[in-house]
């Protein structure tokens, strides 16, 4: 059973020795499938829009006390992009200025293969979701520190392929 209501509130937010709010991101991905249901070597990013606009972003959100950050990436995809999934292997740490607070924010992200996509999720009345290749979320995505995120994945994806 999947909860149809998002966390709200920030009593239970992370922030770091310096003040700083601590945010969880994930790039869910999955690979591309033809119309018979064979899956390609083509990789497609899962990108949401903002809350309040039409910008398109990855999934992110408050990383909170009671959570790992592995369980902060999971409840962001689903929230708001409404995707579940594995959660593999953290993919960095940026500093950025919140455009809406203009407050220093510490950002994470994290790699989320989708092993199911939901009809019903949370933020479903309040985001859209758009599955597109890598190099059009690079040129789509609203934050830098998530493109530089989607470049270290892809080329862990392209080492590990290459292996």
């Amino acid at each position: 059973m999947v909860c149809l209501v998002s966390r709200t509130g920030r009593e239970l937010q992370r922030y770091n020795s310096k003040g700083g709010r601590q945010v969880v991101g994930c790039i869910p991905y999955r690979y591309k499938e033809d119309n018979d249901g064979n899956k390609s070597n083509e990789l497609e990013v899962l990108l949401v829009s903002s809350q309040k606009g039409q910008a398109l972003m990855f999934p992110k959100g408050g990383w909170e006390l009671d959570e790992s950050i592995e369980e902060a990436a999971c409840r962001e995809s689903l929230e708001e992009a409404g995707v579940t999934g594995i959660v593999e292997g953290d993919l960095g740490q940026w500093s950025f200025i919140s455009k809406r607070h203009g407050t220093y924010y510490e950002g994470h992200m994290l790699p989320l293969f989708v092993k199911e996509q939901l009809d019903l999720w949370p933020e479903k009345e309040l985001r859209r979701r758009v599955w597109m290749t890598v190099d059009e979320a690079r040129e789509i995505c609203q934050h830098w520190w998530m493109k530089e995120a989607l470049d270290i994945f892809v080329k862990r994806l392209t080492q590990q392929q290459n292996m």
